[in-house]
């Protein structure tokens, strides 16, 4: 009778933990690479980015920024699709949503623009599926340093940037700008490596443990 009474609290248990939400996760071998003209930074250093996030600050408030979280597999192994500009800046996909424009079309425009070939047609050639916001960063002054929320004695930050899971078709042809580098980063290399990568992207693999991958 103690046996049978262990046994059921163990399959009721079962029942009580939450099973963790699917991502399907493409292979690597199915993505093909190729490349386009260059696209450049909108600011030719970091000062000029923060003198002219102050003075947009003073005109249109908190700027947003969307950033998409690209996932596929290498052998089961989950990996995460970054930009490389030079030989140590690494930045996940993504630009500033303009004023009014909806975070996720914003998005979408913006990883057609990097990651998408150049065709007559209007229509995009990769179908992002935008879903899950991943993580949120504050920056709450018009300095480098951003926090995973805001601090108790910021009453009005100068920008959020906004993590979203994006999923991806099971194959495609991504053209990107000369002057990137797409690479595929597997998890453990971003894990607490916030040296190489910075606290956001290295902060990445605690995020996607919440998922169970279905490598496809």
């Amino acid at each position: 009778q103690h046996y049978k009474s262990i046994t059921f609290i163990e399959l009721a248990m079962c029942d009580i933990i939450e099973k963790p939400s699917s991502v399907c996760l493409p292979a690597l071998s199915n993505f093909t690479f190729g490349s386009k003209e260059p696209q450049y930074e909108k600011d030719p250093s970091v000062s000029a980015r923060f003198k002219r996030l102050r003075s947009e600050f003073g005109m249109w408030g908190m700027r947003q920024t969307s950033e998409a979280l690209l996932l596929l597999h290498e052998h089961k192994l989950p990996h995460v699709l970054l930009l490389q500009l030079g030989t140590a800046f690494f930045k996940l996909p993504g630009g500033e949503v303009r004023p009014g424009q909806d975070p996720r079309e914003s998005l979408k425009e913006t990883l057609d623009n990097l990651l998408c070939k150049e065709t007559e047609s209007e229509s995009p050639t990769i179908d992002w599926k935008v879903t899950d916001v991943i993580s949120q960063w504050w920056r709450p002054s018009f300095e480098p340093p951003q926090y995973p929320y805001i601090p108790p004695h910021v009453s009005c930050p100068k920008e959020c940037r906004t993590i979203y899971l994006v999923d991806l078709p099971e194959s495609a042809t991504f053209a990107v700008p000369r002057n990137y580098r797409l690479v595929a980063a597997p998890l453990f290399e971003l894990y607490d490596n916030s040296t190489s990568y910075g606290p956001v992207i290295s902060s990445l693999p605690q995020l996607i443990s919440r998922y169970n991958p279905i490598y496809l």
